[in-house]
């Protein structure tokens, strides 16, 4: 686990998270780039659709995050949960912290936006879906290492003395450090992992799909998943039916994929080349 801040730019502090989410657009946008090209669609579009993913991934996920501490409380300042109004959390310890990005908040707010473009210049939404699937799924993971070397607090049950305490780690040096004794289940890298292989396993049906939107139902299919299960070795609260509130999207996610996926199972709209 690396100290935060990393360095000092003119004064200004470099994070570790904050250094791992600059290196997960890059990589995003540089993937969402070659595919534009490849798809022979103007890149010029590429740019401003990356522009208002940035935007959207980091007001959305900080938005999610505020609403999400103030109906679950919050171990941010003192380790231990407090619920406070939510007034407490529209300050700049909370707004500015480079920590505290949910990832389905991003999302949807990015969603939002593109589409808006979408329509706006007259492309396929869907399309453009497919076409950041890939980069989305790895930027992700990219990302969790972010939230591995920061310390953040998403971390897996303690795994302590148990046969899977090589999978843990201390993160004593986190922004969120755990209790005496506890070595959380390292769930950041885990996730990380198998990003990777979603990733893969996107790319390479990337060229072998048959109506626009494909790609992407099989994105929300296997994050779905991803997410699903990796939640049941996290700390967060539960919410309704022991499931906790990431888990139920995920359900919504892997169930909408799968019907998509049926539902269009015979289309064939995309003309190979």
């Amino acid at each position: 686990m690396l100290e935060n801040p990393l360095i000092r730019i003119l004064g200004i502090p470099v994070y570790s998270y904050g250094l791992m989410l600059g290196i997960a657009f890059l990589v995003g946008s540089w993937l969402f780039s070659k595919e534009l090209k490849r798809l022979k669609i103007d890149e010029n579009f590429g740019v401003m659709i990356t522009f208002l993913a940035i935007i959207g991934g980091l007001i959305g996920s900080k938005l999610f995050y505020i609403i999400e501490i103030w109906n679950f409380g919050t171990q941010y300042e003192t380790n231990k949960i407090e619920h406070n109004p939510l007034s407490h959390y529209i300050q700049p310890e909370y707004l500015f912290t480079p920590s505290g990005l949910t990832f389905y908040g991003g999302l949807v707010l990015s969603f939002i936006l593109i589409l808006w473009y979408c329509k706006k210049k007259k492309l396929s939404f869907m399309q453009i879906l497919d076409t950041m699937s890939p980069a989305a799924a790895i930027a992700y993971g990219i990302a969790r290492i972010g939230c591995h070397l920061s310390g953040d607090g998403c971390y897996g049950i303690n795994v302590n003395g148990t046969f899977w305490q090589f999978l843990g780690c201390s993160y004593s040096k986190g922004i969120i450090k755990p209790d005496q004794g506890v070595i959380p289940l390292a769930t950041p890298i885990i996730e990380f992992v198998a990003s990777v292989f979603i990733f893969v396993a996107l790319w390479l049906l990337r060229k072998n799909t048959h109506y626009f939107g494909q790609l992407f139902y099989y994105y929300l299919l296997f994050s779905g998943l991803e997410r699903l299960l990796i939640e049941f070795v996290r700390t967060n609260p539960t919410v309704i039916l022991n499931l906790t509130q990431a888990q139920l999207i995920s359900i919504i996610m892997i169930i909408i994929g799968l019907i998509m996926i049926i539902i269009k199972r015979n289309k064939n709209e995309i003309a190979k080349e």
